[in-house]
């Protein structure tokens, strides 16, 4: 296990940035907080996407040790957009081989989007490693959430969709997300892989921006589309291309009997959902309630972002409540406020 440098913004917090050798891959994580007090792992979403310095606010981190994982190929892991050994079981085992190498006997699990997944696996198959686990948006890694994404999404922003066709030389909507995957693969041709790239993320944050009022549009700073940010993207797309076409190695049925089993074993669930979530469609709480009847379940008047107010403070929430320091909530519907 060995140190890295650091690509963070100064924080308050401590932090200790890491890297842990595995299968030709090099896991980037960040450690803050005291060794003392009860610890929990943030998996972020994607897949392919990287943690988040903000996702610390969530945490009293005299209390809590936190450790942000960036997955295979993400963020500052490396090689990144490497897909060579990158699949969901690998993801699985390397969360346990950090836990381990930071000595740490069991800990809290809080994953969004496709992390939420990650964690009801990583939950499902080594329940003794687990406190509780945080989901927030979950998706079920089903056929049809990605197919609601690349084909029925597109009323939504027929513009950016075909924008995103053209860049990936698609003519039939079923097929837009294989395409995309051959377009962004090792050895395609660069310019076409970053037309993709900037193509995906114009959708997407117009799929976004549509379950928010008044559909303001994203303001990025010019460094968004400089040649880093946009190698970042590329390797993003690839990896989340990558996973959706195989069924990120899980699919909707797997997924659940993970859950069901970490239930058995005695972790607790906690799920926040955004009503108006525009990628994870809010019905997946019914289908997590029936295969573990005992989650503890939010259902929050916002989207599909960490970063909304109405998720923050549901996840906030949760995180407590697994930690032991306030009552679940249940089968309830809350505001940012409530």
């Amino acid at each position: 296990m060995n140190r890295r440098v650091s690509a963070w913004p100064s924080s308050h917090a401590p932090l200790q940035h890491m890297r842990l050798n595995r299968n030709g891959h090099s896991i980037a994580f960040t450690v803050a907080g005291a060794r003392a007090v009860q610890a929990v792992v943030v998996l972020h979403g994607g897949p392919g996407s990287a943690s988040q310095p903000g996702m610390l606010a969530l945490f009293d981190l005299t209390k809590t040790r936190v450790v942000l994982v960036d997955q295979r190929g993400a963020g500052e892991s490396l090689p990144r957009g490497g897909l060579r050994g990158n699949r969901t079981d690998c993801l699985v085992e390397d969360l346990e081989a950090i836990r381990r190498a930071l000595g740490i006997a069991r800990w809290g699990v809080i994953g969004g989007s496709w992390g939420a997944a990650l964690a009801l696996a990583y939950a499902g198959r080594h329940p003794a490693s687990v406190l509780g686990v945080v989901l927030r948006g979950l998706f079920l890694t089903s056929r049809q959430e990605v197919r609601r994404l690349f084909v029925t999404s597109r009323r939504k922003a027929p513009r950016a969709w075909r924008r995103l066709c053209a860049a990936a030389g698609c003519t039939r909507a079923s097929a837009l997300l294989a395409c995309c995957a051959k377009q962004l693969r090792p050895g395609a041709a660069r310019a076409r892989q970053r037309e993709v790239a900037l193509a995906w993320r114009a959708y997407e944050e117009a799929i976004l921006a549509s379950s928010r009022p008044g559909r303001a549009t994203v303001s990025r700073p010019r460094r968004a589309n400089a040649p880093k940010a946009v190698r970042t993207l590329i390797a993003k797309y690839r990896i989340q291309a990558h996973y959706l076409l195989h069924d990120c190695w899980l699919g909707e049925r797997r997924l659940l009997a993970f859950a069901r089993m970490a239930e058995h074993a005695g972790v607790s669930i906690h799920a926040v959902h955004g009503m108006r979530d525009p990628v994870c469609p809010v019905r997946n709480l019914k289908r997590l309630a029936q295969a573990a009847p005992t989650a503890h379940i939010a259902r929050v008047r916002g989207g599909h972002l960490a970063s909304d107010p109405a998720l923050k403070h549901g996840v906030a929430q949760a995180v407590r409540a697994m930690l032991g320091h306030a009552p679940a909530q249940n089968s309830a519907t809350l505001g940012p406020h409530a």
